[in-house]
């Protein structure tokens, strides 16, 4: 890995923090390199409120959606409530129906099919809206986009309000009101809100005119908190309160359907890390491996004892689905292996009978294997289906631009895209796509980088200061889990390597007139003989409390070594 520094933050404004706050310079220099830069955004990120959260009427075409609503409700009409699949469509679609169907009726739920239907609002969606006499679909994490599916919704008699938070395109849909903080003519103060996030401000519009207060919402929140640690959106702003309230629900009285996923985990405290590797893989196994209605219907499920049972489901699925990972992984990195390609700058392999559910995983597995632009195809009708990922810093987006000439659809973002094309096509856009990124691509951004942000003395480590690094939670993007840099460390002699293959690093770590620390590097198990013998090694970690068996004691979490002499 290279290691990077993160921007260093000017010393005066470390300076002003420390004096206002009576901090360590290492706490003040956390909290500026955060944007947290005087003694009332200390304040606020410490101790978030819910007297923070914006007004939702702020948000453009607010009062538009709660009219129409409270229209179809006034006139008793059949409301349907329609998300994606993945973590931030359905659990979107579980707080707007629970909360709707909590004093109206006539609320249906509709998730789209990833495998007839695909992503986003669909057609046989609308379909099913026309027979059954739904007439107001609540689009959510979906069709900002969907410009032809609303007309075509309208010209059925049904009317749409889409909740979105991706990028509108230069048409926005005729629907009766769009809501996207990401609308060029929105002035909502703030964009980043995950589609969940956008669902909750209407159901906060909603509940005022009703009379309820922000109190009164705040069960909801483990669902919003779900979301955003799913979909990977800054922890930041609004999104730091929703999130910090949200787990604090999740850690106090979740809905069954969150308690039921959550039974089986020996953590007296969950953090938003354990929401990404627990709850949201299991909810996001429901449309990977069957169909997401089965989150949905976890989600929204208030019997504990029916809940524990779709969750069993779940699990079974979310089994599958490691499996499959599991398998296809090995099958792609032998097709990589016989073909002679590891010393490609991008990675395209393709089998016709991988499971379209899980090549984006797998897509994700490669690049951590070989690190570089990723793309797994399989079969998907009559075409080729593919997720990419990208490295850190490598547009893969306008890599598929370069090459669109052989694809029939794409889309996604710089980090993550789909796309399909003709079978035909296959060999012609591989070898387009390596001849891109091959041109583009800086070599450094092809060797994996970890960016710390201080350098500490193992004897700065008090308790006082990890108190303060508590209070730093929830983590996420741009508030990521403080990473120091430790030089001249050396173990006391008992390191050795733990995991049924030694994968994992156990040491336990000393400097110069400091106390000994445990240590445990995870996947780091081949760099033992950079340890033993009393070799000296600088290593990057994070402070982490470890529970076992109701005892919390520190450790540090080494995320990678080197030997001190470089």
């Amino acid at each position: 890995m290279r290691w990077n520094l993160k921007s260093k933050p000017k010393k005066e404004k470390v300076l002003a923090l420390q004096e206002a706050l009576q901090v360590d310079p290492i706490i003040a220099t956390l909290l500026v390199q955060r944007g947290v830069e005087t003694y009332e955004q200390a304040k606020s990120f410490f101790r978030p409120s819910l007297d923070d959260l914006h007004d939702p009427y702020l948000m453009k075409d607010m009062d538009k959606a709660v009219t129409r609503i409270e229209t179809a409700i006034a006139n008793n009409e059949n409301i349907m409530v329609f998300g994606d699949y993945d973590v931030d469509g359905t659990t979107a679609v579980s707080l707007m129906s629970s909360f709707l169907r909590s004093y109206y009726p006539n609320v249906a739920t509709y998730i789209p099919d990833r495998y007839n239907e695909g992503y986003g609002v669909s057609v046989k969606g609308i379909e099913f809206a026309a027979d059954n006499d739904l007439t107001l679909i609540i689009a959510l994490d979906c069709g900002i986009k969907s410009v032809d599916h609303v007309a075509f919704a309208k010209e059925r008699g049904i009317d749409f309000i889409i909740c979105d938070h991706h990028r509108p395109g230069d048409i926005l849909p005729d629907a009766v009101a769009v809501l996207d903080p990401k609308r060029s003519d929105c002035s909502y103060p703030y964009d980043e809100l995950c589609g969940c996030g956008v669902g909750f401000k209407l159901i906060q519009a909603l509940g005022e005119r009703r009379g309820q207060s922000i109190t009164d919402l705040v069960p909801y929140l483990d669902l919003v908190a779900t979301a955003i640690a799913a979909d990977i959106v800054p922890i930041t702003g609004e999104n730091r309160v929703l999130a910090k309230f949200g787990m604090e629900v999740i850690n106090s009285n979740p809905r069954p359907g969150i308690q039921a996923l959550i039974q089986n985990v020996k953590r007296k405290q969950l953090s938003i890390t354990d929401v990404v590797f627990t709850i949201a893989p299991r909810i996001n196994a429901a449309g990977r491996i069957k169909h997401g209605d089965y989150a949905v219907q976890l989600l929204t499920e208030f019997n504990l004892e029916q809940a524990l049972g779709f969750a069993e489901e779940l699990e079974v699925h979310n089994a599958t689905r490691k499996d499959l990972d599991k398998q296809i992984t090995q099958e792609a990195l032998q097709q990589i292996t016989l073909n002679n390609e590891q010393e490609r700058f991008s990675t395209v392999v393709y089998q016709e009978d991988w499971h379209k559910g899980v090549i984006g995983i797998v897509a994700s597995r490669l690049v951590e294997k070989y690190y570089r632009p990723t793309i797994v195809f399989t079969k998907s009708g009559d075409k080729l289906a593919a997720s990419a990922r990208s490295v850190k810093d490598f547009d893969v987006y306008n890599a598929l631009e370069s090459c669109s000439e052989y694809l029939e659809q794409f889309g996604g973002h710089m980090y993550a895209a789909g796309m399909t094309l003709l079978e035909e096509n296959y060999e012609k856009f591989k070898f387009a796509f390596e001849n891109h990124v091959r041109q583009t691509i800086h070599p450094d951004l092809l060797i994996p980088e970890i960016e710390y942000d201080a350098e500490i003395n193992l004897k700065e480590i008090t308790p006082k200061l990890v108190r303060i690094l508590k209070q730093f939670e929830p983590f996420g993007p741009q508030n990521m889990t403080p990473l120091f840099l430790v030089k001249e460390l050396e173990d006391s002699g008992y390191a050795r390597t733990l995991g049924a293959d030694d994968e994992h690093l156990k040491v336990y770590v000393k400097q110069k007139n400091s106390m000994s620390y445990a240590g445990i590097g995870f996947g780091l198990g081949d760099k033992l003989s950079n340890v033993k013998n009393h070799l000296k090694f600088d290593a990057i970690v994070s402070i982490e409390e470890n529970e076992w068996q109701d005892v919390v004691t520190l450790q540090l979490q080494l995320r990678d070594i080197q030997s001190s002499d470089g």
